[in-house]
């Protein structure tokens, strides 16, 4: 499993099982870039704030320039109503981002 089944099922709104696709991406790569992104926030729309807010933490740690391109304006392979969800997510996770 990839970061990329983790993003799928988010945008699906399968929060349950983009936490698992996240956590089995983490587990063989603790350094993924962007899984904790996507763990995040379906924690966030899940409401399990806190360990939400732990992986945002340590997604702002490992990534933060990273974390600041994909949040700060759309890339451009996101459609805008799939980047709002993300973007919602990580404020249900606790980031204090643009609103």
């Amino acid at each position: 499993m990839t970061h990329l089944t983790a993003i799928s099922y988010y945008l699906e709104r399968d929060y349950p099982r983009s936490v698992e696709a996240a956590r089995q991406t983490l587990a063989m790569n603790p350094n993924a870039r962007t899984a904790r992104r996507w763990l995040a926030a379906a924690l966030g729309q899940l409401g399990r704030k806190e360990e939400a807010l732990a992986a945002l933490d340590k997604e702002l740690e490992l990534h933060p320039q990273l974390f600041e391109w994909y949040t700060r304006r759309r890339p451009t392979f996101h459609r805008p109503e799939d980047y709002e969800h993300m973007l919602d997510g990580l404020r249900k996770a606790g980031w204090q981002g643009p609103g």
